[in-house]
């Protein structure tokens, strides 16, 4: 029987929806300052565009690859593919495509441009650091953001984020350097200007994007925890997957920073700098909403 797993958070739903409405204006802004000093950026916008478009629809082959992940048949881990079918069919959402890192650091994600699209993995030291129903947890996480198009939403906030960036180096390299050619003072002011906005907006957009990207983090543990049933066993999941977390090389954490965003837990160390700007909430938050959560669904913690 198909399980309704998604209810409605008003309150997060309300960030959320302030927090996309903020980046608009912000890219509205930087949209109308463009225009109003007749700056030619159809360049740097193609540029960016194909890169957001490469990204958009190879995201899953991108994160594979990176990951070191290959795709996986029933015969070669039935009860994952079990796991995945029957949480995707509760979901009402086309089965997706499993597939497996070696990795020993213990994690997942999932990535696709739509649901028809998506692709869950895990790693190895998922599967051997958690229970099978912990793990169901986590896929449960997964796939709400393959049922929320998270990869569409994210890639679409980013765009005007990566033009401000590009706008930015041209001007670094280019109006203060020489890479442009040799400029009148005038000209070189008017890059000035460009490089001080395009900054703002940059930054700006990177700390919008964050906040952004935590709320579809607390969304998906939500929809996650009612898919699956339990809040209690993800909240688990993600406790033990922080510990091992605390416990892994310095050098190893490093080496996946570039693959945080697509991470149910980021490789983070709970005490590092980086926290403040991760894509993710703090643990200890999403374990209280889970928590929380619980004693909505009327289910006592820890049966």
């Amino acid at each position: 029987m198909r399980r309704k797993f998604y209810t409605r958070d008003w309150e997060l739903s309300a960030r959320m929806t302030l927090t996309m409405f903020l980046l608009g204006l912000v890219y509205l802004f930087f949209v109308a300052f463009l225009w109003r000093i007749g700056l030619g950026v159809s360049g740097v916008v193609f540029f960016a565009g194909t890169l957001l478009l490469i990204q958009y629809f190879f995201s899953d082959r991108i994160a594979l690859w990176g990951m070191g992940a290959k795709e996986v048949s029933e015969a070669e881990a039935p009860e994952l593919h079990a796991m995945v079918a029957r949480l995707a069919a509760q979901a009402g959402l086309p089965r997706p495509r499993v597939a497996i890192s070696p990795l020993p650091v213990p994690n997942a994600f999932a990535t696709g441009r739509s649901p028809r699209h998506a692709v869950v993995a895990v790693t190895q030291g998922l599967l051997d650091t958690l229970t099978p129903p912990e793990v169901e947890a986590v896929l449960g996480h997964e796939l709400t953001h393959v049922a929320n198009r998270d990869v569409a939403v994210m890639t679409l906030a980013a765009f005007f984020a990566t033009v401000a960036g590009i706008l930015t180096r041209m001007a670094m390299w280019g109006g203060f350097y020489g890479g442009y050619g040799r400029r009148r003072d005038e000209e070189g002011s008017g890059w000035l200007v460009v490089l001080l906005v395009s900054y703002l907006v940059y930054i700006v957009s990177f700390l919008l994007i964050r906040a952004l990207s935590r709320y579809r983090e607390l969304m998906a543990d939500r929809g996650g925890a009612i898919l699956v049933g339990r809040p209690s066993l993800l909240a688990s999941a993600l406790l033990k997957i922080s510990g091992v977390m605390q416990r892994v090389p310095t050098r190893d954490l490093r080496q996946l920073e570039a693959y945080n965003a697509f991470f149910i837990v980021p490789a983070l160390r709970a005490e590092s700098i980086a926290n403040l700007f991760s894509t993710h909430p703090p643990v200890e938050v999403r374990v209280a909403r889970l928590a929380e959560l619980e004693r909505e669904m009327g289910l006592a913690a820890g049966t």
